[in-house]
C-alpha cells in the first residue's frame, strides 16, 4: 500500500512541474483540459467536457445518491515568471501564479487513488477540473452546463502561503471576500503646462480622487466593517509640456456582503464625481460587479475541519489567520447553489513557500499534494483506506 501511495505522489508531483512549465490563461487551457482527459482515461474513469476547457469526472457513477464532488481550479495568469525554477513557465508572459497547477495535480492524484478503492465509495464522486477561475467567472459556466447535477455537497481549496504549512481554515461562514472593479475617466480641458490658469487639468482631479477614495473605509463605513478600495492604476498625459484632456484612473474592491458592495459603489461614484467637479472636470464612474463572498456552509466545514484534524492533529487547525481574508474566489458561485466548504490550506514551511499568490517568484509547494490528496479522499468517503499519516 505505501509504495503504492508513494508512486501515486510521484506521479502527481511530476505532473505538476509539467503543469507549471505549460501555463495557459483563462479559457485558452486546452493543452492542460487535454492532458487530464488523457489521464482520467488511462484510469478509465469516465469524463466529459463542461465549459469548453473545463472537464467533468464521475467514480462510483452507478450508486445510489446525490455525489460529493471536488473542484481543482486550472488556469494560469498574464505574468512573466522569476522563479529561476527548473520548471519555469516556457510560456513568455504566462505563469502558474497562483497554484493552480498544484490544485490540478492534486485533483489528479485524488482522482488515481479513488479510482483504486471506487468500490468502496459510499456514494457517487464528481471530480471538477475548472478552467477560468482568475476572475473569468469559470465556475459559473461549469454550473450552467451541468457541473452540479446530481451534487449533494463539495469540497474546494487554495493553497495559502500567509499560513503556516499544513494548517486549514475553514470557518462555518464567509471565508473570503467578494470583489469587483471600478473605472473612471477624467474630462477636462488640457493645455500649455505654462498655463494652468487656461486648463480644467483631469490629472489633477484624479489625484485628488486617488487621495479622497482612501478615506471611505476609515470615515464612511463603521470600524467593524471588513473592507477595502485599492487604486490600481492611473493613466495620462502625453508629454512633459502639455496638460492633458483626460485621465483614467481605475481599482478594486473586497466586500463581505452585497450591502457593503452597494454602499462602497456608491460612495465611490459620489466622492469621485463631486471631487471632480471641485475642479472644473467631469468624471464619469463605471462598476463591474465580479465574484460574491465565498461563504461555507456550517456543516460542511465542519466535516472539512474534523476530517483534516483528525489526520494531522488538533494544531493542524490553529492557523492564526484573521478571516474572511480579502482575496476573492469563484468557488463562491458553487456554495450559492448547494452546500459545500472552501479551506486555505497553509504552504509556508519555512523553505521558500511563502511568497504571495500572484507573485512572479511564488511557486506551489508539492508537499500540500499527499495532504490534500489524503483529505479529499476521506471527504469522498475513503476514510478507512488513506495512507500513513505524514
Amino acid at each position: 500500500m505505501s509504495d503504492a501511495w508513494q508512486d501515486n505522489i510521484a506521479y502527481a508531483e511530476r505532473l505538476r512541474k509539467h503543469l507549471h512549465a505549460h501555463p495557459e490563461l483563462s479559457w485558452q487551457e486546452r493543452n492542460t483540459a487535454s492532458l487530464v482527459r488523457a489521464q482520467l482515461d488511462e484510469l478509465n474513469i469516465p469524463w466529459r467536457a463542461c465549459a469548453a476547457t473545463g472537464t467533468l469526472a464521475w467514480l462510483n457513477g452507478e450508486a445510489k445518491g446525490a455525489a460529493i464532488a471536488l473542484r481543482g481550479d486550472m488556469d494560469a495568469l498574464p505574468i512573466d515568471e522569476k522563479t529561476g525554477k527548473e520548471w519555469a513557465s516556457l510560456n513568455t508572459g504566462c505563469m502558474h501564479a497562483c497554484g493552480h497547477d498544484g490544485h490540478t495535480a492534486t485533483l489528479l492524484a485524488t482522482a488515481r487513488w479513488l479510482k483504486r478503492f471506487e468500490h468502496e465509495l459510499p456514494q457517487p464522486v464528481v471530480l471538477i477540473f475548472q478552467p477560468a477561475e482568475e476572475g473569468f467567472h469559470g465556475a459559473r459556466e461549469m454550473i450552467k452546463e451541468g457541473a452540479l447535477d446530481n451534487v449533494g455537497a463539495i469540497y474546494g481549496w487554495h493553497n495559502w502561503p500567509a499560513l503556516p504549512y499544513g494548517t486549514l481554515a475553514c470557518p462555518d461562514n464567509i471565508v473570503m471576500c467578494g470583489n469587483g472593479t471600478f473605472s473612471m475617466s477624467f474630462n477636462g480641458h488640457g493645455g500649455h503646462a505654462s498655463q494652468p490658469e487656461l486648463c480644467a487639468d483631469p490629472l489633477l482631479a484624479a489625484s485628488a480622487v486617488n487621495l479622497a477614495l482612501q478615506q471611505i473605509v476609515s470615515r464612511r463605513l463603521a470600524p467593524q466593517a471588513t473592507a477595502v478600495i485599492s487604486v490600481t492604476q492611473m493613466n495620462a498625459g502625453t508629454a512633459p509640456t502639455v496638460i492633458p484632456e483626460t485621465a483614467t484612473l481605475s481599482g478594486s474592491i473586497r466586500v463581505p456582503d452585497e450591502a457593503t458592495r452597494q454602499l462602497i459603489t456608491d460612495h465611490i461614484t459620489q466622492v469621485a464625481t463631486q471631487t471632480a467637479a471641485a475642479y472644473g472636470v467631469e468624471c464619469v464612474v463605471q462598476h463591474e460587479t465580479r465574484y460574491q463572498a465565498t461563504i461555507n456552509h456550517k456543516e460542511q466545514a465542519t466535516q472539512a475541519r474534523h476530517v483534516w484534524q483528525s489526520l494531522y492533529g488538533e494544531q493542524a487547525l490553529n492557523h492564526g489567520q484573521s478571516l474572511p481574508i480579502m482575496a476573492s474566489e469563484d468557488f463562491s458561485y458553487y456554495l450559492q447553489a448547494v452546500p459545500g466548504a472552501f479551506a486555505l490550506i497553509g504552504s509556508d514551511d519555512g523553505e521558500g513557500h511563502n511568497v504571495s499568490c500572484h507573485s512572479p517568484h511564488y511557486d506551489f509547494n508539492d508537499r500540500l499534494i499527499a495532504d490534500v490528496c489524503r483529505w479529499f479522499c476521506q471527504l469522498a468517503g475513503l476514510a478507512d483506506q488513506s495512507p500513513p499519516k505524514r
